[in-house]
């Protein structure tokens, strides 16, 4: 059963200064330009916690943040509160409100089948982000998990919530704007907490986060001859949001070939599975959306724009096996499994070597037009109703096959996982 519990945040206080120069990105999504810049807007910037400059950045990290919260940088609320987030933006022209919530939510490894990913994770950052929190002691920074709620109850709730005056309004160095609201209301809570009873839920975003929590949590239990189910350190601060909420949108991730393009032979070979046709640039976005419900992509090469249709899905099982219909109808598959490794007869594909990845698709191919890439492929962004299905078969999906936009920002919330730590 899923357990989302209220819990007392550390947040900064009015002694930081002003929020827009104290929050950041994500960690793993600062640039060194980025980080720079952070480092420049105040002494007090989250950065310096999350990604500290300096070598010794897990002891920097943890003697800021005592220092921080001795000089009353950090103050923690005095009571238990689930946090409702809004994060206001505007993407191609539309504007979008992404409405969900920051509680503390207990950790189930993946084998128990509660908690599940859409993707896998690698050694390096699962060790790095270990370090942080052994060092640091404190969840600096959110997951971002998926759940249902097809009557949508909370972000009925959310709505209700967010009539009132934000407890924190910040714009971030993307241009969103995060709302933050204070939900102590027992009864409110109590109906969240609900909806939670039968679900699964699937990571959005901070796998590799996620893991090392559970790594830790189990880590602290050897260390205790005996342990409480409520110690803080058995949960995790996790913004969830609902596959129903209207404002939450992946973006695609176009596969950028950086040695290899397709040649005349593999495009006879291609046209017996797709419609191809010549369009211009301009007709990309258009083409891409007005497809959405096909199996279509995009190719750029020697300053070409092809357009693909596919003709029978059913094609795909000659080149996938031993997976679910969901899966092989990802386009992020179809792309990789059967485009690039059996019709090109591509081999494994090394991230910023072989093959890179642009979020914009008119960047790729200006880059390629610089002659970073051979080719482009362009594709639509994959479904949130098709990260949950293929989760729940226990499959995980190709390298960047989702870009959940935009990201959390860090330095609204920060939760003690210290010794003594127990939630309510």
């Amino acid at each position: 059963m899923v357990d989302i519990k209220p819990f007392k945040a550390i947040r900064y206080s009015e002694k930081a200064g002003n929020m827009d120069n104290l929050i950041a990105q994500p960690y793993d999504k600062i640039t060194p330009e980025m980080q720079k810049e952070y480092y420049e807007k105040s002494e007090y910037n989250y950065s310096k916690l999350t990604l500290p400059i300096e070598e010794n950045r897990y002891a920097i990290a943890k003697q800021r943040l005592d220092e921080w919260i001795k000089e009353g940088i950090f103050e923690r609320d005095s009571t238990s509160a689930i946090y409702v987030y809004y994060q206001e933006y505007e993407l191609f022209g539309q504007k979008y409100i992404r409405k969900g919530f920051i509680g503390a939510l207990r950790l189930h490894p993946f084998e128990e089948n509660i908690v599940l990913p859409h993707e896998r994770t690698h050694k390096g950052p699962k060790i790095d982000r270990l370090n942080m929190l052994k060092t640091t002691v404190h969840n600096l920074e959110t997951g971002f998990i998926l759940y249902s709620d097809p009557e949508k109850k909370t972000i009925s709730i959310f709505d209700e919530i967010s009539k009132s005056e934000p407890l924190i309004k910040t714009i971030d160095s993307l241009g969103v704007l995060n709302k933050l609201w204070k939900l102590t209301d027992k009864q409110k809570i109590q109906v969240i907490q609900s909806v939670f009873e039968n679900q699964q839920l699937v990571i959005a975003d901070g796998h590799h986060r996620y893991e090392t929590a559970c790594t830790y949590r189990d880590m602290r239990r050897d260390e205790m001859e005996q342990w409480d189910e409520n110690d803080s350190y058995n949960f995790r601060m996790t913004y969830l949001v609902p596959i129903e909420d209207e404002g939450l949108v992946i973006l695609a991730t176009h596969r950028c070939l950086a040695k290899e393009k397709v040649t005349e032979e593999k495009m006879i070979e291609l046209k017996e599975f797709f419609e191809i046709d010549e369009i211009s640039k301009s007709e990309i976005p258009d083409f891409l959306k007005k497809n959405i419900d096909k199996h279509v992509f995009v190719l750029y090469q020697d300053r070409r724009v092809l357009s693909f249709v596919m003709k029978n899905i059913a094609d795909v099982n000659r080149y996938v096996t031993d997976a679910s219909d969901e899966y092989k109808k990802l386009d992020v598959v179809i792309l990789r499994d059967m485009i690039f490794h059996g019709i090109m007869g591509l081999g494994d594909l090394h991230i910023d070597d072989d093959i890179f990845y642009e979020r914009w698709w008119d960047e790729a191919i200006e880059n390629a037009d610089q002659g970073k890439y051979q080719s482009v492929f362009m594709l639509n962004p994959t479904k949130s109703e098709e990260v949950l299905s293929v989760s729940k078969n226990h499959e995980r999906m190709p390298q960047k096959s989702t870009d959940f936009y935009p990201k959390m920002v860090s330095g609204l919330t920060m939760f003690s996982v210290q010794k003594g730590e127990k939630l309510d």
